[in-house]
């Protein structure tokens, strides 16, 4: 198989040709600059003109979901720093002491953590207070790249699990109890696990099980919950982390729970992670000047759920199962549903996320998720090489999910016909069913001595650099790992479908850097 350096750009690249289109929309033509213009303000109002049904992240959907103290107000209110009687994040003895409990309480979490810079910096501490240099923590390969951040700050040694797959929907799915036993029968010295539930799609796996095995063995259960905060309000719903067994979690708020984008709660469940020792490995990942919007988010969409969580999932789930119920009558779209449970380490599904094809009609997702905003003005969180995800919150409108369904049947009105079965698209998960060789840790290999090679010659070659293809920014190369011809003709893949890579100095991927041979 030859290896190619260069990166077409095809159909599917539309997504970035979309993003540079907006963007030229923007510019000058004078050569000197515009000091009058405010080129990011500017996109933002356009993009609110635009009115469209919007299904991504963070979910309040602009004033819809905010808390009324906060909706209207003017941003400068409530930016302020550690004034009297405003209390310090990093020594928090007064209100936001009292904030945190409360969310504490509203979570069943034992200590509730306020975070500004997101949940990576959650994931981050999770790592450095569970493992030490040296010791080991078993992750899944589909872990976010911050994990990976978590491992080189630590010096920890991963010892990485393959989640299950599946080959219809060309998704990675959850782990499996018996993938964590086996972990431990073979590396029965790792003091924690860290996994992602629900995954960016909305799938979960059996934590519950795995909790129990991780105690069995004295390791703490680490969970990525960023896409799974308004889990812990509604039956319907699979039952959160930290009702689960995790010793601790990181949760997006902003994403499903309503407060300001980059705001988030790290959680312990239990004892087994030192307090002392999360909170000062936050004052390490996280900013020393806190911003007192995020947290005043994070205080007013706790008071949210806690007054309103179990009526504002029910609200979420009936406009999730209309668009599915709707989304199934449109001819050549498939929609994911309860049927993944008990498949491809799937415990249970969320059902307010929701996940569709239009394979059937000849359409990738990249495209269908370009279409879907040029043509009809709905906004869409993620899309990879078959599917499309929406994140729907209570903060949606009926209208938004009328605008769907009458966008995907009028495409699908337009292409039936075209096409006579459903179109195979390049399957490139295969290529990455086994891990990459680890010859340094992560630590090791990001300290080491580096040198760029051109990407046509980087087989055999120890990587330097994480290649996560973005979103959802899972690594598929990480730090100290060596480049086979399989992964990087998938790399070539994703590049050329127009993926966006992070990680990588060179973002063309024309050049990889790969640490110097001794």
């Amino acid at each position: 198989m030859q290896i190619r350096g260069s990166f077409p750009h095809s159909g599917a690249g539309r997504i970035l040709s979309l993003q540079k289109k907006i963007q030229k929309s923007f510019e000058r033509k004078q050569s000197r600059m515009d000091q009058n213009r405010m080129p990011l303000v500017e996109a933002l109002q356009q993009f609110r003109e635009e009115a469209p049904a919007y299904f991504r992240i963070p979910g309040h959907r602009f004033e819809r979901g905010l808390d009324e103290t906060l909706n209207g107000a003017s941003l400068a209110a409530y930016d302020l720093s550690e004034a009297e009687g405003l209390d310090d994040l990093h020594h928090a003895e007064g209100v936001i002491a009292e904030a945190q409990k409360l969310a504490a309480e509203t979570w069943k979490a034992k200590k509730t953590f306020f975070l500004v810079n997101g949940t990576t910096c959650g994931n981050e501490a999770m790592v450095l207070s569970s493992v030490k240099e040296g010791e080991k923590i078993i992750v899944p390969r589909n872990v976010h790249k911050s994990v990976l951040m978590g491992l080189i700050l630590s010096g920890a040694t991963p010892v990485y699990v393959m989640p299950e797959y599946s080959t219809k929907w060309q998704m990675w799915g959850g782990v499996t109890p018996e993938t964590i036993e086996k972990a431990f029968a073979e590396t029965p010295d790792a003091k924690a696990v860290l996994l992602v539930s629900p995954t960016y799609y909305g799938l979960c796996s059996d934590l519950q099980a795995i909790a129990e095995i991780c105690h069995c063995h004295n390791a703490a259960l680490l969970v990525d919950e960023a896409h799974g905060s308004h889990l812990y309000f509604s039956e319907q719903l699979p039952l959160g982390a930290l009702e689960s067994g995790a010793d601790a979690c990181a949760q997006s708020i902003h994403k499903t729970a309503g407060s300001f984008t980059q705001s988030s709660f790290l959680s312990l469940g239990s004892g087994r992670l030192d307090e002392a020792r999360v909170a000062a490995n936050l004052q390490m990942v996280q900013s020393t000047s806190p911003s007192y919007l995020l947290m005043a988010s994070l205080d007013a969409a706790r008071r949210g759920m806690a007054l309103h969580g179990k009526e504002r999932m029910e609200r979420a789930l009936e406009l999730g199962q209309r668009a599915r119920q709707e989304l199934a009558k449109i001819k050549g779209i498939e929609v994911l549903g309860t049927e993944m449970e008990g498949t491809c380490g799937v415990w249970k599904i969320d059902l307010t996320r929701l996940v569709f094809s239009a394979r059937e009609l000849g359409i990738s997702g990249y495209d269908l998720q370009v279409r879907l905003y040029e043509e009809y003005r709905v906004s869409t969180e993620l899309a990879d090489e078959e599917n499309v995800v929406c994140v729907i919150t209570w903060a949606n409108s009926e209208e938004d999910i009328t605008r769907l369904i009458d966008a995907l049947a009028g495409i699908s009105a337009a292409e039936s016909g075209k096409t006579t079965g459903r179109t195979k698209f390049t399957e490139k998960q295969w290529l990455f069913r086994s891990l990459p060789e680890m010859v340094k840790t992560p630590r090791e290999a990001y300290f080491a001595e580096k040198e760029a090679v051109p990407f046509a010659e980087a087989e055999g070659r120890i990587a330097a650099e994480m290649a996560a293809p973005y979103p959802p920014g899972i690594p598929l190369i990480c730090p100290g790992e060596r480049y086979s011809r399989e992964m990087l003709e998938l790399m070539r893949q994703y590049k050329a479908d127009g993926c966006e890579f992070h990680g990588p100095s060179d973002a063309s991927l024309e050049v990889l850097y790969v640490l110097k041979e001794e």
